[in-house]
Parts: structure tokens; C-alpha cells; sequence
């Protein structure tokens, strides 16, 4: 065994993160070591109380520690236009931009009988009660366009334009490509030339 047991364990949980492997694991483990007791502590309080304090918005489903997020309390964005993600991180990536002045709907995923997600397992029905609301004049699909993503946006497309104008960002956007690993630049050009959808 290279590492001493408490090492072992840290290294091991940290892998477990995303995107880290095990070099970035060790360098990251070896670094905590590095840091004060204090800082140490200060970064445990940190994880344990954002998971005990973040969830879900009500209205849009996004990350809040309310229980309405801060752009859906918000009374200078534009509550016509609802844009459709699939995750947290793209209202992230989209906000980045500067763009976007609407609200947001997170789905909580994407349709993908592969791993068995299907329509029921995400945030549909609450995005088509807000849909249907007289005041929202468009819906814009703003998913990442993988086979999945493509599937998601059709169906929602059907099951929306009965209700509301319904758009979806351009393609600045590369198949199979995800929205938070996007440069503003792209995202911003995907938003001004999004269309409506057949």
C-alpha cells in the first residue's frame, strides 16, 4: 500500500468526483494536507452545509437555498419567456452570457430509455403548467444536442405548441457537445439565432 489509510480513504472519496482521476485526486489530497486545520475545517463545514441547505426552487427547479431561487424572485426578468435546460449547470453557462433575460426551467435530466428515463422522471408536467400561463409568450429548448437532447426537445416541442410559441437555440453548439462546457461567445449566437421549431 503506497498511502496511509486515512490517505487512502481521502483519495479515494475525491475520486469520486467528476472528472477527477486519480493523479488530480492525489494532488488534490496532498494539497488538503498541505492547508491549515482551520482551512480544512472551513472547506468540510462548506460541503456539509451546502448539502444540507441547497435544493431545488419550486418554481423552476433550479439550485436555490430559498425556496425560490434568486432569478425567480427577481422582478426585472422577463417572465414571458421561459428557457428549457436540462441541468443547473446551463442556467450557469447561459447567465454567463449576459443575454438571457427570462426565466428558466430545469428538467432535472433527459429523456433516455438506455439508462431508464423517461417523460415521469423529469420536471414536464410543471413546465407545462407554467407554459400554459397567459402571460408566457415563448418556450426556448435549450438542450444540449445529443441524441438524448434531440428526443427531449421534440417531444417537448409537441407537447408545447399547443400552448405557447415555441423555440429552440441555433446550433453554435457541436452535436453531442454540453452547454457548460460552451464559451460565451457561442452561447450568446446559439440564443440570438434560435428558431422556431417545425
Amino acid at each position: 500500500m503506497i498511502y496511509t489509510p486515512p490517505l487512502a480513504r481521502l483519495i479515494e472519496q475525491l475520486q469520486k468526483l467528476p472528472g477527477v482521476g486519480p493523479k488530480t485526486a492525489q494532488r488534490l489530497a496532498l494539497h488538503i494536507l498541505k492547508r491549515s486545520e482551520d482551512e480544512v475545517q472551513a472547506l468540510a463545514r462548506a460541503l456539509v452545509e451546502a448539502k444540507k441547505q441547497v435544493g431545488l426552487c419550486k418554481i423552476c427547479f433550479h439550485l436555490s437555498s430559498e425556496p425560490t431561487c434568486e432569478i425567480c424572485r427577481n422582478t426585472n426578468r422577463d417572465r414571458a419567456t421561459i428557457c428549457v435546460v436540462s441541468d443547473s449547470r446551463d442556467i450557469i453557462a447561459l447567465e454567463k452570457t449576459r443575454e438571457y433575460q427570462g426565466l428558466y426551467h430545469v428538467l432535472g435530466g433527459v429523456i433516455s430509455p438506455m439508462d431508464g428515463i423517461g417523460p415521469d422522471q423529469l420536471y414536464i408536467p410543471q413546465l407545462i403548467r407554467r407554459a400554459s400561463q397567459p402571460d408566457v409568450n415563448e418556450v426556448i429548448i435549450a438542450i444540449s444536442p445529443s441524441v438524448e437532447g434531440e428526443t427531449t426537445t421534440l417531444y417537448l416541442g409537441q407537447l408545447l405548441k399547443p400552448f405557447t410559441k415555441v423555440t429552440r437555440i441555433a446550433f453554435g453548439l457541436p452535436m453531442g457537445g454540453d452547454l457548460e462546457y460552451a464559451d460565451e461567445v457561442t452561447l450568446a449566437r446559439a440564443l440570438e439565432g434560435r428558431r422556431e421549431l417545425d
